[in-house]
């Protein structure tokens, strides 16, 4: 066989055990999106200097300093999505609707009767903060390498022994009674659905895949995620001679997030074990399915102030701290195959991960700071234009166990930092090579949105906006010039690349009541990857697939001022 299978054995990136964490699920988490009521949206979200909208309680608090009277309200979303996969020009493409609920709450102002403190409001919203929902699918017509050499590869790059991956019945390998370092999920699986062939001694084996010299075939992906993040808030504030207005904002939090994957490849001439006799040559017809799902509550903080120094001016700051979150995963995978000629050991079929159980695990999690600055100007009783600006530390997210929120920066030199650093650490910190990946792949995002909005009658308006979100991922990762490390028993990940937003709407006052209705086209580019390259050897190529992920929602709000 030639270099291009034996560079898996060269492969620093692993995939680790199932309980370990991923920078890729830290981003999963803590995705933002933009959803709110028909005017919030409609104007592109810019709304950090304005408020007297039921979103802004999320986005600056003190938007409810603004309000002189009580409001009840709630927004409805419908929102259809297309996706589309590149493969070197191979494009397949999907397509899916999904309807929201995306904010409902309202708002109680209390009149002080005095000129220096008019009023103090109270404020309660169910808001969607984010919304997972994205599906994808993909293929490629002709593989220079195979996920089977990569699992290969991080059985050599974890020294994994036959007896590590080899059940008995005594010996279960995916929960070991040894005592002994447990083996990657993956390379257990591997092993056990044939698509990896352990070479030499037992006792220290070199792993090959599947694909070798005059290996040829194709490939094929699929991705569904659903979730979403929730968030309940209880806000208060007022204003200060209705020059100053000032809130703050209690937030608690429901994640929920799934993802269902898929990988299959169709091999010509692949390489398999023949019965402990080396390797013979068949075609090899398998997949790998993994399920994850995330539950879990937290909480966060924010605090804003608008300033009003003329009528015709505003503006706005806003901060807001992480969520902290209190996380329970649960998690399986399993491979289907399928050979022909088929060798006469090989048997059973699926090969499942945990005996078919799903595993489980639980920890802590804190996503980003976030920072907003907003100005606003108001022209006459017609128009108003406004921008915001919000900077996200995305590296700056963080793992911990469940039994604290503990990180330090203990790092054994000793323990280069690959794999077998994950064994070796401090046990203060577990997750501290996880931590350290999300501040390699990862870096601050910088949001930009404007909105106008012109009053053409007393009672209807016009509104239009734009948005745009600048890439989350540092360039070294998304070029392919670190290890990309995953967990559990999934080696695919997506990189997001920018996101724009472009809005319009329509606003409709009568008396005490109001409608609102909005369009928002929303467009999302991303890169997939089957598994993480090797930035050692340009040879050892991973599938990639561009991907173009496309919104198109409808957004009515209707309430009551009183």
């Amino acid at each position: 066989m030639n270099k291009l299978i034996l560079s898996g054995a060269l492969l620093a990136a692993s995939v680790a055990g199932a309980s370990a964490q991923s920078a890729i699920d830290a981003f999963n988490f803590s995705r933002s999106d933009m959803k709110g009521t028909a005017r919030f949206m409609s104007m592109g979200g810019a709304f950090g200097a304005l408020g007297g909208d039921l979103t802004t309680l999320s986005q600056n608090p003190a938007g409810i300093g603004v309000y002189r009277s009580h409001e009840l309200g709630f927004t409805l979303n419908l929102d259809c999505q297309h996706s589309q996969s590149d493969a070197a020009g191979y494009k397949l493409s999907d397509n899916q609707v999904k309807f929201l609920l995306n904010n409902i709450g309202g708002v109680a102002t209390f009149k002080l009767n005095s000129s220096t403190f008019p009023n103090f409001n109270v404020g309660f919203t169910y808001n969607k903060a984010a919304s997972f929902n994205r599906r994808y699918r993909g293929g490629f017509q002709s593989l220079s390498n195979s996920m089977s050499n990569y699992i290969a590869g991080v059985s050599n790059s974890a020294g994994v022994t036959v007896g590590d991956v080899t059940s008995t019945g005594s010996y279960d390998p995916y929960n070991p009674n040894d005592g002994g370092f447990p083996a990657p999920w993956i390379s257990i699986l591997g092993f056990d659905s044939y698509i990896n062939t352990p070479l030499g001694s037992a006792d220290d084996p070199h792993w090959v895949g599947l694909m070798g010299d005059g290996t040829t075939g194709t490939g094929s992906f699929s991705v569904e995620e659903t979730g979403h993040v929730d968030e309940y808030n209880i806000s208060i504030g007022g204003n200060i001679a209705n020059v100053v207005y000032w809130g703050m904002d209690f937030g608690i939090t429901d994640l929920r997030f799934t993802q269902s994957t898929f990988w299959g490849e169709n091999l010509n001439d692949a390489y398999i074990d023949d019965n402990n006799q080396g390797l013979t040559r068949t075609n090899a017809n398998w997949n790998l399915r993994n399920a994850y799902s995330v539950s879990g509550n937290g909480f966060n903080y924010k605090l804003g102030v608008i300033v009003k120094p003329i009528q015709e001016l505003r503006i706005g700051l806003a901060f807001h701290t992480p969520t902290w979150y209190n996380i329970d995963e649960a998690y399986s995978a399993g491979i289907n195959y399928a050979y022909t000629p088929a060798p006469d050991h090989v048997t059973g079929n699926p090969a499942l991960t945990n005996g078919g159980t799903p595993g489980s695990n639980s920890y802590n999690f804190r996503t980003p700071w976030r920072v907003i600055a907003s100005l606003a100007g108001v022209i006459g009783n017609n128009f108003i234009i406004s921008a915001d600006y919000e900077w996200a530390g995305y590296g700056k997210m963080r793992f911990s166990d469940a039994s604290n929120y503990y990180y330090d920066d203990y790092y054994d030199p000793f323990y280069p930092y690959d794999y077998a650093a994950t064994r070796s650490l401090s046990p203060n910190d577990s997750y501290y090579p996880t931590n350290k990946d999300i501040e390699s792949y990862y870096q601050s995002t910088h949001t930009f949105r404007v909105g106008a909005e012109y009053r053409v009658t007393p009672q209807f308006s016009v509104r239009a906006g734009y948005s745009f979100v600048s890439s989350p991922v540092r360039s070294e990762a998304k070029n392919g010039d670190l290890n990309i490390y995953t967990a559990g028993t999934n080696p695919s990940y997506t990189f997001d690349n920018t996101t724009n937003y472009i809005t319009c709407g329509l606003g409709y006052r009568v008396k005490k009541f109001y409608v609102d209705v909005a369009y928002v086209y929303k467009h999302l580019s991303s890169e997939y990857h089957a598994f993480s390259p090797d930035p050692q050897s340009s040879s050892f190529a991973a599938p990639q697939a561009k991907l173009s992920l496309d919104n198109s929602q409808i957004v009515l709000s209707a309430g009551l001022r009183f």
